[in-house]
């Protein structure tokens, strides 16, 4: 996610309630497979682990930041060494996220502009915040392998490729904001890297010239 001038005031801040009805649908699921909220749920619970795990956020985020100039802010890095955490979850093994204190925290920085945003997440953050969003899609099998080479127990490998095959993400970026800043770029080999940042570049140079600055 990308932040330009605080000035894009015009924005109302977004509602922390949530994600709205809009765009929540997703494909039916068979009876052995998991719930909508189930789903969500799993997705969520790797937030303080810098989100879905695999797809490249992280890689993707600081090689932008380097070429680009923008600072780079990772969500999980921030809460960690903060400890911005509203208690722990046993199922999962890992700390829940306190979004209203991330939130908070974050409130100087984003109004500086000039930001790239790297989260699994992105419902809790303002609207005003952010100019464009992008949202890595992985391959599943490219994906599993990723995870399984991470050492990662069958449980927690199934859990993470069901929030990529189900878009969890991707649904919940485009009910949070409006659609035509919210992107979905491929991220299953190294040449899409190179690809992406080109592309992300790309705009953020024509953003510049489009509004002198």
């Amino acid at each position: 996610m990308v932040s330009g001038k605080a000035a894009d005031v015009g924005r109302e801040r977004h509602s922390r309630s949530r994600v709205p009805p809009r765009h929540r649908h997703l494909p039916l699921l068979a009876p052995s497979g998991p719930s909508l909220s189930r789903v969500r749920r799993v997705c969520r619970s790797v937030r303080s682990q810098r989100g879905t795990p695999g797809v490249g956020k992280t890689t993707l985020g600081k090689e932008l930041a380097s070429r680009s100039g923008l600072k780079y802010i990772n969500v999980g890095d921030l809460a960690r060494e903060g400890q911005l955490y509203d208690g722990y979850d046993e199922e999962y093994d890992c700390p829940i996220l306190d979004e209203d204190r991330v939130v908070d925290e974050l409130e100087n920085q984003m109004s500086e502009g000039g930001v790239i945003v790297d989260y699994h997440g992105c419902d809790f953050f303002p609207e005003r915040w952010f100019h464009i969003v992008f949202v890595l899609k992985t391959d599943n099998s490219v994906l599993y392998k990723r995870l399984e080479t991470r050492g990662y127990n069958e449980k927690k490998l199934k859990d993470n490729i069901q929030c990529e095959i189900f878009q969890v993400l991707y649904e919940e970026a485009l009910a949070s904001y409006k659609e035509e800043i919210v992107h979905q770029l491929p991220s299953d080999k190294p040449e899409d890297l190179e690809d992406n940042i080109n592309q992300i570049l790309k705009w953020i140079e024509q953003w510049v010239k489009d509004h002198g600055s």
